[in-house]
């Protein structure tokens, strides 16, 4: 079969080459997927890099969500057990973290589905609380987290401010149904956010970024505002200033959602139960800007390494129309 694999660390648009490989034997207590489509995730980025939290041994092929299909013909989505990763056209994943695709979305969105919603839902809801009628900041709003985190607010029936960078990513977020847009090259992100809250400053924070995103955060939280800190994306982690949580009773919150596939993976199935519903009633859709062929994979990765992408970039089997 084809797979891209990575044999020595480094960007991704250097270190991924296309091989023609065996099709991998699953182990004890996993399923062999053939792939039918495959979301690239930052994390990609970093496992090329070697700079993710799991460290893989070389080669390996990333690839860490697909849509994908069982022996029995059975329509999946799942997070595939490296080094087997997704962008193969065939994948390994454990059985009991498998889930069903959704029957209101394509392939190329199912295989959007799961870490990004997964990821939102848990921020906003297990550990943000979210409620009706709050006020929801969320930077990065345009891209493939940030999108699943404004959509996800606008279903709780919170008002939803996305912070983008550039006039193009500002017509998706407004698309995507955002309140207000800042846009962070243009305007003063903690005047723009101070003006369209009276003041008041955000409810919950939905940070995928760091660095100046976080120290903006901390200038615009309301009182008793939560702050969920879900990833570095500008590769610079801030340092929280302690004593101004402390003055401004506010909370800042971690999130590191593959925890739950290990402390509490049927709190998993139950948000994938609920993504499914509002998926079928229309309230999410994964924002699938681009359905790059098999061939480009290696440069979807570096793009969505470098930020300039908006939404998803989802490859596509051989001989799948794109």
């Amino acid at each position: 079969m084809q797979a891209w694999r990575v044999h020595e660390n480094g960007e991704p648009g250097e270190v991924m080459q296309r091989d023609e490989v065996e099709v991998p034997t699953p182990g004890e207590g996993q399923l062999l997927l053939k792939v039918r489509a495959a979301n690239i995730n930052f994390p990609d980025a970093l496992l090329c890099r070697g700079q993710y939290q799991v460290r893989p041994p070389l080669p390996f092929t990333p690839g860490v969500e697909i849509c994908g299909e069982t022996e029995d013909g059975r329509r999946v989505i799942a997070t595939p057990s490296l080094p087997y990763g997704g962008l193969a056209e065939y994948a390994v994943a454990d059985a009991a973290a498998v889930l069903p695709a959704p029957d209101a979305l394509d392939d190329a969105e199912a295989a959007a589905l799961h870490i990004g919603y997964q990821t939102g839902w848990f921020g906003l809801h297990r550990r943000a609380a979210l409620k009706e009628g709050e006020t929801l900041l969320v930077h990065a709003a345009a891209g493939g987290v940030g999108s699943a985190a404004v959509q996800l607010g606008k279903a709780a029936g919170a008002t939803v401010i996305g912070v983008v960078g550039g006039p193009e990513k500002a017509a998706v977020a407004r698309r995507l149904g955002c309140d207000v847009v800042v846009d962070r090259r243009a305007e003063d992100v903690v005047a723009a956010v101070k003006e369209a809250t009276g003041g008041r400053g955000a409810d919950v924070i939905y940070d995928p970024v760091g660095g100046e995103a976080y120290a903006q955060s901390a200038k615009v939280v309301a009182f008793e505002g939560r702050i969920v800190i879900v990833g570095f994306a500008s590769g610079a982690i801030p340092s929280p200033a302690l004593n101004h949580a402390l003055v401004k009773n506010y909370s800042i919150l971690g999130l590191h959602w593959g925890l739950y596939n290990l402390k509490d993976p049927a709190a998993i199935q139950r948000c994938h139960d609920t993504l499914t519903g509002y998926a079928a009633k229309g309230l999410i859709k994964p924002l699938v800007t681009e359905r790059v062929p098999f061939v480009g994979a290696a440069d979807a990765v570096q793009r969505v390494a470098e930020g300039v992408t908006t939404g998803r970039l989802v490859v596509l089997p051989e001989g799948a129309g794109a």
